[in-house]
């Protein structure tokens, strides 16, 4: 049996995660953190997700959260996660990581700090979401230079950042396969007289309405046809299946930095 810790237990991912952990013969809950001032600390961590009762209470004490966990789970904000890194390179704990809005020096930052654990990171774990990066890859090679590209992302209006983890990804899946630098053909957004397009750029567009759990589309516009390709997550519960299915994974791996790419065998 795989030992599981899982931050952010009372929010949405962490409620979700806790979730499907429940009945997985493979891993179990061994510890569920909270801030400071969450008000369901020292409840069932299983309770509060809406599942059965687990006997993990909720904790904002890192070390007991830590304890007994093999590997955890953290979908918080950069910076929270970042100390959680930190905790687990100490504690010699295996790491899934799937909170969005890093900036630059904490993505190299988390680079390093993989050389001293093992680290999945994605900006998105559902599986259907992983497969389209390898089916965009796939396109932008053979049609990539003579079409436009467009990618258009929606999001609940909760959402911080923009545009997400996840168009980004799809944006930099692009930009490699093309030889592009993303810094210098990225194109956010457009208003009043912007000129014609650039050949090159890659248009990454955010919405943020209602409760849309996450919806990307991938437009490869030429003359007389387009292509697209489109994944829309109608429930959190496919990234929680997938952050598990990463955290199983992980846990004996070399230490180094992984995607779920690499979870779920679609590269090389």
């Amino acid at each position: 049996m795989i030992y599981t810790a899982v931050t952010g237990a009372a929010g949405r991912m962490g409620a979700a995660i806790i979730n499907a952990l429940a009945g997985n013969t493979q891993i179990q809950l061994s510890g569920a953190l909270e801030r400071d001032d969450s008000p369901v600390l020292g409840k069932d961590a299983g309770e509060i997700a809406g599942t059965e009762k687990t006997g993990i209470k909720i904790t904002n004490d890192r070390i007991k959260a830590f304890k007994k966990a093999e590997v955890i789970i953290d979908f918080s904000t950069p910076d929270v996660t970042m100390r959680t890194l930190e905790e687990a390179v100490e504690l010699k704990k295996a790491v899934v990581i799937g909170t969005t809005g890093f900036s630059l020096h904490q993505r190299d930052l988390i680079k390093e700090l993989s050389h001293k654990t093992r680290v999945v990171m994605a900006p998105n774990m559902s599986i259907g979401v992983n497969l389209l990066l390898k089916l965009v890859a796939d396109a932008a090679s053979v049609i990539g230079h003579e079409y436009d590209i467009e990618i258009i992302e929606a999001h609940h209006r909760h959402k911080k950042d923009a545009p997400s983890g996840t168009a980004i990804r799809i944006a930099e899946v692009i930009a490699t396969t093309l030889n592009r630098d993303l810094e210098k053909v990225a194109v956010y957004e457009r208003k009043g007289i912007v000129g014609e397009r650039r050949p090159e750029e890659i248009g990454i567009q955010s919405i943020r309405a209602g409760d849309i759990v996450g919806d990307h589309t991938i437009i490869f516009g030429g003359i007389g046809e387009r292509i697209e390709l489109t994944h829309k997550a109608s429930s959190r519960d496919t990234f929680a299946m997938g952050a598990v299915k990463a955290a199983i994974w992980v846990v004996n791996k070399p230490n180094g930095l992984y995607d779920m790419q690499d979870v779920l065998g679609l590269k090389g």
